[in-house]
C-alpha cells in the first residue's frame, strides 16, 4: 500500500532561522506516527506544511495523493486538524461547536454522536470557557473528527493536562483509531509515544535524527538495565562501578542508581550479598525510550532547541 502521507526534503526558514532542515518521512493508513522532539525542534512546522497552512520553502509533500497547497480545499475535507485553545469562541457551547463545524463539510459525521462517544453529552450546552482542559481536549478530539477525515494531526494534545486527563486522552486517541482513521501525533512526551505511536520521527534542530518504532529506539540506547535501590547499610559506589557489567552508578538522596548491561542486575546482587548488604526497594528498569532520545539528541525531553 502507497504511503497515506509522503514528505520528502521538506525545508523552511523563518530569516536566518532555519525551522525545518530536509525532512523526509512516510505514514501508513492506519499507524499511529509519532513526530517526537524537543520543544524547537521544528515539530509543528512540518505538520502546518503538511496541513496546508504553510508552505515550505522547498521540497514535496503528498498527502493522500493530494498536494497541500495546491488542493488545499480539497484536502480540508478529507483532514482532520486539532484547534488550538485560542481558535475556538469561549462563548460557544459545546453542542453549537459541533453543529458549526459540521456544516463545514460535505459528509460529515453524526455530530451528536461523537458528543456522546466522547463524553460530552452531559457538557451540550456548557460554553467553551467553562469546560475544563480535560473536556476542551475531548472537544478539540471531537472537532478533528466531525467532518469524517481520513486523517487525523493532533499537535501536543495534553500538554498542560494533569496525569489522569493526560491517559484519559490516551484512550480516547486509541478509540481514534480504531475508526479507521490514521493520526499523525506531535509530542515532546516519551511516555505518550511510547504508549500510542507505532513509529516514530524523531526530530532535533529541524532535521529527521531517525525513524523507527518506539520500541526499536529504546534498544539503541546504552543502557541496559537500570537498578534502583536503598541499601540497608552504608555502601562504597567503589564496590559497583569496579563491575564490569556496570557502566555508572549515581546517587539520589538516599537511592542508588545502577546502570549497566543486561547482567548487570546478576552482578550487583551477588557483589550485595557478598558483603551482606540488602537492596530495599529494588527496582529494575529496561531502556526507554527517553533513553534513546537523551542519547541521540543529547537533550531533555522538555529542553527547548535554540
Amino acid at each position: 500500500m502507497p504511503p497515506v502521507i509522503e514528505v520528502r526534503n521538506l525545508h523552511k526558514r523563518y530569516g536566518n532561522n532555519v525551522a525545518v532542515d530536509d525532512v523526509s518521512f512516510t505514514v501508513q493508513e492506519g499507524e499511529i506516527f509519532g513526530i517526537l522532539g524537543p520543544n524547537g525542534a521544528g515539530k509543528t512546522t512540518t505538520v502546518e506544511c503538511v496541513e496546508g497552512l504553510r508552505a515550505p520553502d522547498r521540497g514535496e509533500i503528498d498527502v493522500l495523493g493530494l498536494d497541500p497547497r495546491r488542493d488545499h480545499t480539497e484536502l480540508t475535507r478529507r483532514l482532520g486538524v486539532q484547534l488550538q485553545e485560542g481558535q475556538i469562541q469561549e462563548r460557544l457551547e459545546v453542542a453549537e461547536a459541533l453543529e458549526l463545524y459540521s456544516s463545514f463539510y460535505p459528509r460529515p459525521a453524526d455530530w451528536r454522536g461523537l458528543m456522546d462517544g466522547l463524553g460530552l453529552a452531559g457538557k451540550a450546552r456548557t460554553r467553551y470557557a467553562k469546560l475544563s482542559g480535560g473536556q476542551k481536549q475531548r472537544l478539540s478530539i471531537a472537532l478533528a473528527l466531525v467532518g469524517s477525515p481520513q486523517v487525523a494531526i493532533l499537535d501536543e494534545l495534553t500538554t498542560g493536562l494533569d496525569p489522569q486527563a493526560r491517559r484519559d486522552t490516551w484512550d480516547l486517541i486509541e478509540g481514534v483509531r480504531s475508526r479507521g482513521v490514521t493520526i499523525v501525533l506531535v509530542t515532546h512526551f516519551m511516555e505518550e509515544a511510547e504508549r500510542l505511536c507505532d513509529r516514530v520521527a524523531l526530530i532535533d534542530a529541524g532535521r529527521v535524527v531517525t525513524v523507527d518504532t518506539p520500541a526499536g529506539l529504546a534498544g539503541r540506547a546504552r543502557v541496559g538495565q537500570r537498578i534502583r535501590f536503598r541499601p540497608s547499610r552504608q555502601l562504597d559506589d567503589e564496590l559497583l562501578t569496579s563491575l564490569p557489567e556496570v557502566s555508572g552508578v549515581t546517587r539520589q538522596g538516599e537511592t542508588v542508581v545502577v546502570s549497566g548491561n543486561g547482567d548487570a542486575l546478576n552482578a550487583v546482587t551477588a557483589v550485595l550479598a557478598r558483603h551482606r548488604i540488602v537492596a530495599e526497594r529494588l527496582r529494575v528498569e529496561q531502556a526507554s525510550l527517553e533513553d534513546a532520545f537523551v542519547e541521540l539528541t543529547g537533550k531533555r525531553p522538555g529542553a527547548t532547541t535554540s
